[in-house]
């Protein structure tokens, strides 16, 4: 995908100031400005680098860290028609909001043929669609998976269940509760609960909301079986001893370090891709040995209902371009050289980051990188999870949500129905955030 003329070595910059920003160099060379989320800042600023040419240079600009405030930024940025905001990492669920609103450069036919090709996974090229056109590059996959500690697996008696991708949220809080150990989630008041209430009810059949193309006229559906399913699961884990201490302000971080705490049989962990490299043993990672390592598995996302199969969350990041950008040419070239495959191979191998590609699944660096399970699984669960709901009012959706789910120790059968009010109320505004 490099044309000719591109070159390696041109240093990409990293510039916190707005009020630094230029489109263009002292020299006429424009600068493309670059907005990413703080995950893999390394690859990143290489990836810049490299994507950088004779013609432009690829400046990084980085995020704040939660998924609220990347939002924040971005839009304030371009709600004011800015020509400075370039490229930006977008959380999926940004792209309808950004889409809808005119805030993204449609991507011509010719490019968004080649980076939502068929060898793209289904879940990726979903979340850069929106009314039918493509408006996003897919950079990296995400997904979450169930990790635990074999030993405790075993102990417990559901390694079986967890290896054939059977076992129920019921099953892994019990078992958690029988042995002493303990379950993490993400249940703050923040995205990734949203995640976690999504994923439950896509995983009991159900759905948030339907009908997402009707705007603040969507179909809330939150109120169903499939939602007191999901309340279910929350409220047994908030209710037993395998919650953590800190549940109501758990986030994707702070759990990691039950799996091998002093004298902690382990946990059961939903979590994102990154895991693996934050565990594994390696001279600048001398937390975990390698004993504890070979002691560390993965399944499936656990299922809501035993009938239903698990829709793991759908997650990662896409590559848009700013409807205002004064070097939409540029730009264009330069989001499909930071997605091709040699980026996503990288962000894979360096960052646990996932690729969006399933050819890259097969990258001898990959599987040197990872076993081969792993990879299967990330891969699967990439392929056959569960999106969020794909509204341009996601976030009042998501925040609405939120609001009446937390805390998850106040959550009961009535917590569906309440929500399902105060999210109709917000989205015909009857009320606020």
């Amino acid at each position: 995908m490099r044309g000719p003329g591109r070159r390696i070595g041109v240093a990409a910059t990293l510039v916190l100031a707005a009020s630094t920003l230029s489109a263009c160099s002292s020299s006429d060379k424009p600068t493309l400005n670059w907005y990413i989320n703080p995950d893999g800042q390394d690859t990143l600023n290489a990836l810049a680098e490299r994507c950088s040419t004779d013609e432009y240079d690829i400046a990084i600009q980085l995020l704040p860290t939660g998924a609220t405030d990347q939002r924040t930024q971005l839009a304030r940025r371009l709600a004011a028609n800015d020509s400075t905001t370039d490229l930006m990492s977008l959380d999926p669920v940004f792209v309808p909001e950004f889409a809808n609103a005119g805030w993204l450069l449609e991507l011509p036919e010719e490019v968004a043929s080649a980076v939502v090709d068929d060898d793209v996974l289904a879940g990726p090229t979903d979340t850069v669609t929106w009314d039918d056109k493509i408006y996003a590059a897919p950079q990296w996959a995400n997904t979450q998976v169930l990790w635990y500690r074999t030993s405790l697996a075993e102990a417990a008696g559901i390694d079986d269940a967890l290896q054939e991708g059977t076992a129920t949220w019921e099953q892994v809080i019990d078992a958690a509760a029988q042995n002493d150990a303990t379950v993490g989630v993400q249940a703050d008041r923040y995205e990734a609960y949203m995640v976690w209430i999504n994923a439950l009810i896509q995983g009991a059949g159900g759905d948030i909301v339907s009908d997402t193309e009707a705007g603040v006229d969507a179909q809330v559906d939150i109120d169903s079986e499939a939602g007191r399913a999901a309340a279910a699961v929350i409220q047994q884990l908030a209710d037993s001893g395998a919650a953590q201490s800190d549940l109501s302000v758990s986030r994707e971080g702070t759990s990691l370090g039950a799996m091998f705490g002093p004298g902690s049989p382990g946990e059961f962990m939903t979590n994102w891709t990154f895991v693996y490299k934050n565990y594994e043993p390696s001279d600048t990672n001398t937390v975990v040995d390698a004993e504890q390592f070979e002691d560390l598995s993965w399944a499936r996302y656990p299922r809501t209902v035993a009938d239903e199969e698990s829709k793991p969350p759908v997650g990662g990041i896409n590559i848009g371009v700013g409807a205002y950008t004064e070097n939409p040419e540029f730009a264009l070239e330069a989001a499909q050289c930071v997605t091709d495959e040699d980026a996503q191979r990288d962000l894979a191998v360096n960052e646990g980051l996932m690729p969006a590609r399933a050819s890259v699944y097969d990258d001898p660096a990959l599987t040197e990188a990872y076993d081969a399970s792993l990879l299967e699984l990330f891969r699967e669960s990439v392929e056959e999870g569960g999106p969020r709901p794909k509204s341009a009012f996601y976030n009042q959706i998501s925040g609405a949500v939120q609001s009446v789910w937390h805390s998850p120790f106040d959550v009961n059968q009535d917590t569906p129905a309440e929500s399902a009010q105060f999210l109709e109320d917000v989205l015909q505004g009857r009320a606020l955030l």
